[in-house]
């Protein structure tokens, strides 16, 4: 089943950056792109949300419906 969960992307001075969620206790994500720190952060929701189910805990998700707004970043 999908899931919405916000997430934060901070660009750090360094270069790189980094992800965070109040909706996912304990999500934090750093990349050198902005893509590779998204597909960590959701690979790490992923193993954080099935994690909390196995131990019981509930959370009410965001359920993707018909339609959703989804920021696209395109690099020019």
């Amino acid at each position: 089943m999908e899931r919405i969960i916000d997430i934060h992307i901070q660009r750090l001075p360094e270069g790189l950056y980094l992800a965070t969620s109040e909706s996912v206790q304990g999500l934090v994500a750093q990349g050198r792109t902005l893509n590779e720190t998204l597909e960590i952060a959701r690979d790490v929701a992923k193993k954080l949300i099935e994690a909390q189910e196995t131990e019981g805990i509930e959370k009410k998700w965001k359920q993707i419906g018909n339609s959703f707004h989804y920021p696209l970043v395109v690099g020019i």
